[in-house]
């Protein structure tokens, strides 16, 4: 058998495979539990929306048709809900997609990507694939470094990632602070605004990073159904840019990318308000008894505006992690982060039964 790995471009063989943690039948399976609430990826703990899976079960039938290729429904379903031109948005397979059309249409080797650590995986990989030079800026406590940022722009950057919300913190960043940052950042780059997690924000400062594509900046904000939608399993996201940046990210669309029950689904999720509202209200809730609950217990945590918390528990995280899977609950380990969150988990925020099962098998980890 001849050995591939010659063939392989090298900066392939540099990509960090990304790591989505064991599903909840492997842990069953492995350490013979009947139950396991799972709390590590930070997935809608209501699911979809009704209407969403009323919508694709009347759907069913059209399959063996090739789905629409430029997503005129969703499309312009999200112009209407957002008040864009429809022509400015982009549908991909979760935003990770349009992130790595981003990529392919914008970026030329030895130039620059720009992003705060610890990045979600799709940026260092958007970078390596496209033999980019990253440049890497360390948070300034627990929120991007925009000065930092700006000071780092050269004349070989092309692209600008933020993540608003952060992961794995929750922090954000308020409006005036992304206004002058913008200032200091010159026409050759693209800032993208990855706002998977935009839906469960309370602050009332957070960004309106929609206002720059209107304003014609080079902006992409980047949503998904995947989060406060639950509809991570069908994989659809978007971005949402001028649109002739939009029309330069679509010219690297892979043909029919979106399933059509995927995009029939999204329609339907994006118009009922009813349930993604009461998943912000349940979120909201949960995060406040969690941080009731982790001052109880004398933990610090990050306070979060998304649906997921950070919080130190004064141990090794991959001990915690492990000793809270034997309870039958499974968390993220803070040290796939990096070492200054080594001592910590982020955990989803889910119902009230699943937020107090998590604090009983916290509370008996902290104890042994």
């Amino acid at each position: 058998m001849p050995d591939i790995w010659p063939l392989v471009r090298p900066n392939v063989k540099t990509i960090v495979p990304y790591s989505p943690g064991k599903s909840s039948q492997e842990v069953m399976e492995e350490l013979g539990l009947t139950e396991v609430t799972k709390l590590a990826s930070n997935e809608n703990p209501l699911g979809p929306s009704p209407k969403a899976v009323e919508a694709m079960a009347g759907a069913l039938s059209e399959v063996s048709v090739y789905p629409d290729p430029v997503w005129t429904e969703l499309r312009n379903a999200l112009g209407e809900f957002y008040q864009v031109d429809p022509a400015g948005i982009v549908i991909g397979r979760g935003s990770d997609e349009v992130i790595h059309m981003m990529g392919l249409s914008f970026l030329n080797p030895g130039e620059e990507v720009i992003y705060s650590l610890p990045p979600f995986a799709l940026y260092p990989m958007t970078a390596t694939l496209m033999d980019c030079k990253h440049v890497t800026l360390p948070s300034k406590g627990m929120d991007h470094d925009l000065d930092a940022m700006a000071a780092a722009i050269t004349d070989k950057t092309k692209l600008i990632i933020l993540a608003n919300p952060c992961n794995p913190t929750g922090t954000i960043l308020k409006q005036d602070a992304v206004d002058r940052f913008l200032e200091a950042v010159p026409d050759h780059c693209i800032v993208a605004f990855d706002e998977a997690y935009a839906e469960f924000v309370e602050e009332p400062e957070y960004a309106d990073s929609l206002r720059y594509a209107r304003e014609g900046r080079l902006t992409v904000t980047l949503r998904t159904f995947s989060k406060a939608y639950g509809l991570a399993g069908l994989r659809v996201g978007y971005g949402i840019a001028t649109p002739e940046v939009a029309k330069a990210i679509g010219l690297t669309c892979e043909p029919f990318n979106v399933s059509t029950l995927a995009q029939i689904a999204a329609v339907a999720a994006l118009s009922d308000r009813e349930h993604v509202e009461r998943s912000v209200k349940v979120n909201s809730d949960g995060k406040r008894y969690l941080y009731s609950q982790f001052e109880r217990l004398g933990l610090k945590y990050t306070p979060t505006e998304a649906n997921f918390i950070l919080v130190d528990t004064g141990m090794d995280s991959r001990e915690c992690f492990d000793q809270l899977m034997r309870r039958g609950v499974t968390v993220r380990t803070g040290d796939i982060f990096g070492p200054k969150f080594a001592t910590s988990v982020r955990v989803s925020i889910g119902t009230q039964p699943q937020n107090e099962t998590f604090i009983k098998a916290l509370e008996a980890v902290l104890k042994q």
